[in-house]
């Protein structure tokens, strides 16, 4: 394959260090080579120098550590810019593909537990998908109007702009089409799911599609970023739009029954059903933008 997409990582534990490997250099079924060129590193310093020398990277995968921020901090410093993709070694953490708010570096930083990192894949993607989504914004300008605001100095404008159109080239040439959401790997599809890991996902999807309700007629700010982090998690899954619906009324029933036992009118609900299609036709995009355009 002749796009392969140039990952950086960073670890502390050799075990995690070992499963990204393995991950990253097993190509799909449907490939005769991976899509992935790997450079690992567990010494921070060592990572910078590599990264300074041999650009261009299409994306950094590093696990969290005390010293992290130290490294995003000495990378902004030096206007070099890059999808990130934090791995969270804690067990007992789940997440995938979720922001990573508390970084500073840029807002497209995405997180996956360690012991999902089976999907390291699809979150990359989404990080990249993210990070060319990127809008720099002058530190005097609202950063609210941009969809994913850099609030960062004129002068790193530049660097972000170069490297944002050079993945996007990059990528419009692997896929043979414009976009940016390149082939998503079966394995990650919810039929294809053991029964464990198809309860775990339903059961984000749904704490994620619950936490939209609550705000949807709310000023959460964040609103989109919910629904996009929903959508996201649902395309690379191959969620049918028939799962979403299902989800939503499961809640519903389950908010009328609160409604009722607290002597309220649950007619409200129904205003709920904006929420609904509001989702769905994200996912609908979402699904028609994945499809390779005619020549």
């Amino acid at each position: 394959m002749r796009f392969h997409l140039s990952i950086c990582s960073l670890y502390s534990s050799q075990s995690i260090a070992q499963l990204l490997s393995q991950i990253l250099s097993d190509p799909p079924a449907t490939e005769k080579s991976g899509r992935y060129t790997l450079n690992q590193f567990d010494s921070p310093q060592e990572l910078l120098e590599f990264v300074q020398e041999n650009q261009p990277i299409d994306c950094l995968v590093l696990q969290d550590a005390p010293e992290l921020q130290s490294l995003l901090d000495q990378l902004q410093q030096q206007s070099m810019f890059f999808p990130v993709v934090i791995v969270q070694p804690n067990p007992t953490v789940s997440i995938v593909g979720h922001p990573a708010s508390r970084f500073s570096y840029h807002p497209a930083i995405l997180e996956i537990s360690a012991k999902h990192l089976s999907q390291i894949n699809s979150v990359i993607d989404q990080a990249i998908g993210k990070f060319i989504q990127l809008v720099p914004v002058n530190p005097s300008t609202d950063a609210s109007q941009a969809p994913v605001a850099l609030v960062e100095q004129p002068a790193t404008h530049q660097s972000l702009m170069a490297q944002q159109a050079r993945l996007a080239k990059k990528l419009k040439e692997r896929l043979g089409y414009l976009g940016v959401y390149y082939k998503r790997n079966p394995q990650h599809f919810l039929r294809h799911m053991t029964q464990p890991q198809r309860e775990e996902l339903l059961k984000q999807l749904k704490e994620e599609y619950r936490e939209i309700i609550l705000f949807y007629f709310s000023d959460e700010t964040n609103l989109n970023q919910r629904i996009d982090n929903f959508v996201n998690l649902a395309f690379f899954a191959d969620v049918p739009v028939s799962q979403i619906v299902e989800i939503h009324m499961e809640l519903m029933d389950g908010f009328s029954k609160q409604l009722k036992l607290e002597g309220r009118s649950d007619e409200i609900l129904q205003d709920y059903r904006l929420t609904l299609i509001d989702t769905i036709a994200h996912l609908c995009e979402m699904y028609r933008r994945s499809i390779p355009r005619e020549s």
